[in-house]
C-alpha cells in the first residue's frame, strides 16, 4: 500500500498523525495552497476521499459545522491502514489506537493546529520563517523537580521562528491555546510550571541562554469573555512574585502571526 501514496498522500499522513486531527480546510491549507481556492478544495477533498477509501485516514462521525458542511466539514484521524504504514515507517511497535474524543478535546486539539498551520501558511506566502516546530507531545520538556521528582510541561506548540524571511533575530516560543474552559487560577498554575522549569536552565543550554517567550493565545464563547479572560490573566501575571512577567505575552488567535513577525512585541 506505501508504495501506492504520493509524497503528497504521504505528507497527508504524517500532518495528521503529528496533529491527531486535522479538518479538510486544515489539510487544505497545508497541502494544496498553491493551488486556486476552488480548484485546490476540489483537488484535495478527492486526495482524502481516496485516503479514506484505503482506510489511510478516517473521520469523525461529527462534523465541524454539523451535516449541512458537507465532506467540508469532516475531521480527519489516521485510520489502520496508515498507522500501520507509519509503524513501518518510523519503526513504532505500539499500534495506536483510535478513540472517539470528547467535543472540548477535539476543540483545543484543532485550535493548536490552526494555530500551527496559520504560521505554516504564512511563512510559506513569505510572511515571516519558520525554522522549527514541535506540537504537544514533540514540544513537551521532561525534567527534575524539587527533591529529584520528574515533571512534565506540556506546551501546546514549541517554534523556532524569524519575522521575516532570511531574517537574523530568532525567536522562540512555547504556545498554550485556551478556549475558555479552564479557569483563571489554573492558567496561572501552568504559568507557574513554565517559571520552574525556566529556573533548571536546561532549555537555556539548548538555545543559547535564552528561555523561549510563553504564549497564552486565549478566545472564549463570547469575544468579551476572551477579552476579559486576557485582561485578568494578564493581571494575575503582573501580580505574582514568582512569575516574569516579561516572558509572557497574552493575546488573541488573530494576533498570532503580527506577534512572531515583531519578535514579541505588540
Amino acid at each position: 500500500m506505501g508504495a501506492a501514496l504520493s509524497e503528497r498522500d504521504w505528507a497527508i499522513l504524517r500532518s495528521v498523525d503529528q496533529h491527531r486531527f486535522l479538518t479538510v480546510r486544515q489539510l487544505h491549507d497545508l497541502h494544496f495552497n498553491e493551488l486556486s481556492p476552488v480548484s485546490g478544495l476540489r483537488i484535495s477533498q478527492r486526495a482524502l476521499a481516496r485516503l479514506r477509501q484505503w482506510r489511510v485516514l478516517g473521520t469523525l462521525e461529527r462534523r465541524i459545522g454539523g451535516l449541512r458542511a458537507g465532506s467540508s466539514g469532516l475531521v480527519h484521524y489516521v485510520d489502520v491502514i496508515g498507522d500501520k504504514l507509519l509503524r513501518t515507517e518510523t519503526g513504532r511497535p505500539v499500534r495506536r489506537r483510535y478513540t472517539a474524543p470528547s467535543r472540548t478535546f477535539l476543540d483545543h486539539t484543532l485550535a493548536v493546529a490552526e494555530s500551527h498551520i496559520g504560521l505554516i501558511t504564512a511563512h510559506l506566502h513569505g510572511k515571516l520563517e519558520v525554522l522549527r516546530s514541535e506540537v504537544e507531545t514533540a514540544a513537551w520538556r521532561t525534567y527534575q523537580g524539587i527533591g529529584g521528582a520528574l515533571l512534565t510541561l506540556r506546551p501546546d506548540l514549541y517554534m523556532e521562528t524569524a519575522g521575516s524571511v532570511g531574517g537574523e533575530m530568532v525567536s522562540t516560543w512555547f504556545l498554550e491555546r485556551d478556549m475558555g474552559s479552564e479557569s483563571i487560577p489554573t492558567l496561572v498554575k501552568k504559568s507557574r510550571e513554565y517559571a520552574s522549569y525556566r529556573s533548571t536552565g536546561i532549555e537555556q543550554e539548548h538555545s543559547g541562554g535564552s528561555f523561549p517567550l510563553i504564549v497564552w493565545c486565549m478566545t472564549a464563547t463570547r469575544a468579551a469573555t476572551a477579552e476579559q479572560r486576557r485582561s485578568d490573566l494578564r493581571s494575575r501575571i503582573e501580580r505574582d512574585a514568582r512569575l516574569p512577567a516579561e516572558l509572557f505575552r497574552i493575546i488573541s488567535p488573530n494576533q498570532l502571526i503580527e506577534l512572531v513577525q515583531r519578535g514579541g512585541d505588540l
